[in-house]
């Protein structure tokens, strides 16, 4: 059997925030790639504009350095369990992995999923502990609990004989001794390593074609572009292929261009063998995990299998008084065609219609997986509006179950108590509790799904921002009879529709938090606060004051409110009861009851009170 000697493929796989990124930028500026001119930015590969943002990785990306007489390609992917989607797919892509693990923190839920995905592939692994010369950092420490952790997953022995690479990847330094001060300026340990212990693709390019979709990309010039691995064979500019559906059926079409991936350039090329990782265009209707076979002996590969969503939200036309005053997209057929055309790429998500027209049920991977859709939408000019997020039940052995999670918080111990009850009342079960050493604490719980929508705001009060919660999905059990975690408390509600006012804020701010400021547009059945106690209240937030020829003896110089608390995106979400929406705009998100007008909802809440 021959093997292609001459290139390598990995794939990077971390925790989210463990540092995979950054090693990318220094493997790109220490190989033989650049030019020594050419500047890259910090985390050049996240290029999205929400990516840089919020400083996580979202969608995979693949770039190639050149390190000697090598080419090592490499996929750069999300460490977020949201994105789980974009880690299992590119998995069939590559040979090997570079498992990222924080010299500090450790092993951590998403260092188990991603691994857990490594393993079942049966992927070679290099593991690299990253921000060596952090203060605390534990390096020995943290390569034995990676060591129990390969085992725990049912690693074979090959496996867990992983070679080990410590690395400071902000400051460019690695060395394969656990000592900072040993630390050299140089990327050449990872890369001798991945040459030495990733294994060579097998070179039968003289054989049938065989390449399949992992990633999709669009150009406007070029039309629909599929990104992924060729297993077998050779594909040239001008061929005529074959590509094996999903379905079953069989379509044909004409390589009208090949991309090969160089730095962080995507290069024209006329062909691509065995084991290259490339880009093929001239297909309009491909999907990821389709096989692009050679026409005379068309044979598909295995259909990439991918986790099923655990949550899901209905999403509908917005249908506020404010509708269409915002947003360049507003119809049903324009949001219809938008959520479809994010299913060609996003293999997680699903939409599913309903019985309501210009309404669907859009199916994800998480809150955080939902929540970037919709800000990606609103960023695009939609209009929409969202229901409160409800996980996705399931019948296993004929027991109705629901998804758990795992759920990791490193707190400082003041605040374990506080943790402990609040995730006792949301059903969640205490399963390690340690000390980690200077006041801090890690506990672990599995707790069911739907009692953490809308816990992170809680968590985050709670330990005044200085308690750090990683959630994953861990398994469906049967579900917890006779419980709903939705919020407690109640919401303040508009009367009317007009601009709010200081003088009527200052007369109902003392009955809850207030959400919106002075002067904001508000409409009848628009949410404007969170009342302290459990019942919704309705209340005439744009009320003037009554002009009088008496001069008051203060001249008005106290009328002052406290600063109102703005939701994010994800805290608006997170907030929503059964009978809310949340209205997204490109301007504005608002929360708003399902019936606007006052009287029609107060009688609907007392038929639901005579009904229960």
């Amino acid at each position: 059997m021959k093997f292609r000697d001459d290139i390598r493929n990995i794939a990077i796989i971390a925790h989210v925030d463990h540092g995979k990124t950054t090693l990318v930028n220094e493997m790109l500026k220490q190989s033989d790639t650049l030019d020594e001119h050419v500047q890259i930015d910090d985390r050049a590969m996240d290029t999205n504009a929400i990516e840089k943002e919020r400083g996580i990785t979202i969608l995979s990306k693949n770039t190639a350095v050149r390190y000697g007489d090598k080419q090592i390609n490499i996929l750069d992917t999300p460490g977020h369990a949201d994105f789980g989607g974009e880690v299992e797919r590119i998995m069939r892509m590559v040979d090997g992995v570079l498992l990222v693990v924080d010299a500090f923190e450790g092993t951590m839920p998403q260092t188990r999923f991603v691994l857990k995905k490594a393993l079942e592939q049966h992927l070679t692994p290099i593991v690299v502990i990253n921000k060596i010369d952090r203060p605390g950092a534990r390096p020995e420490e943290v390569v034995d609990e990676v060591l129990d952790l390969f085992i725990e997953l049912g690693a074979d022995e090959s496996q867990l004989d992983f070679p080990v690479v410590y690395v400071s990847a902000l400051n460019g330094t690695s060395s394969y001794e656990s000592d900072p001060a040993k630390q050299e300026h140089t990327m050449q340990p990872i890369f001798d390593t991945i040459i030495k212990t990733i294994p060579s693709p097998i070179d039968n390019s003289d054989e049938p074609l065989q390449f399949q979709v992992a990633l999709l990309d669009y150009n406007d010039y070029v039309g629909r572009v599929g990104i992924g691995r060729v297993f077998r064979g050779t594909i040239k500019v001008g061929d005529s292929v074959s590509v094996m559906k999903l379905d079953g059926s069989k379509k044909n079409f004409r390589v009208t261009k090949l991309f090969g991936f160089f730095g962080l350039q995507r290069l024209e090329i006329n062909e691509a063998h065995a084991g290259d990782l490339v880009a093929v265009s001239g297909m309009e209707d491909i999907n990821v995990g389709e096989t692009v076979a050679d026409s005379a002996n068309p044979e598909a590969l295995p259909i990439l299998r991918i986790d099923e969503p655990t949550l899901q939200m209905t999403f509908g036309t917005n249908s506020s008084p404010f509708a269409g005053k915002e947003g360049k997209f507003v119809t049903a057929r324009q949001l219809e065609m938008r959520l479809k055309a994010e299913l060609e790429t996003d293999v997680s998500l699903r939409v599913d219609d309903t019985d309501e027209p210009g309404s669907w049920v859009v199916s994800g991977r998480g809150e955080l997986h939902l929540s970037i859709l919709i800000e990606t939408l609103r960023r695009e000019g939609y209009e929409l509006q969202a229901s409160r997020p409800e996980v996705i039940y399931r019948e296993i052995d004929g027991k109705r179950c629901e998804p758990f999670e795992s759920v990791q918080i490193d707190t400082p111990d003041e605040y374990t108590g506080s943790i402990i009850d609040t995730l006792s009342k949301r059903k969640a079960e205490m399963k390690n509790m340690e000390s980690t050493g200077n006041n801090q604490t890690r506990l672990t719980f599995l707790a069911p799904s739907r009692g953490l929508i809308g816990y992170s705001t809680e968590f985050l009060s709670l330990t005044r921002g200085y308690g750090i919660m990683n959630h994953t999905f861990s398994e469906y059990l049967p579900v917890i009879p006779n419980w709903n975690p939705g919020r407690r408390n109640g919401a303040l509600v508009s009367i009317n529709q007009g601009k709010t006012t200081t003088y009527a804020t200052m007369g109902i701010e003392d009955r809850g938090t207030i959400f919106v400021d002075p002067g904001t547009e508000v409409y009848e059945g628009m949410i404007v606060g969170q009342n302290s106690r459990e019942n919704d209240i309705s209340v005439n937030i744009t009320k003037g004051k009554n002009m009088t020829n008496v001069r008051s003896s203060n001249k008005d110089l106290t009328a002052t409110i406290k600063t109102p608390t703005h939701l994010t995106l994800e805290e608006s979400l997170e907030f929503l009861n059964s009978d809310e929406f949340c209205e997204i705009t490109p301007d504005h998100v608002r929360l708003r009851k399902r019936i606007l007008n006052t009287n029609s909802r107060e009688k609907e809440a007392k038929k639901r009170k005579m009904n229960k």
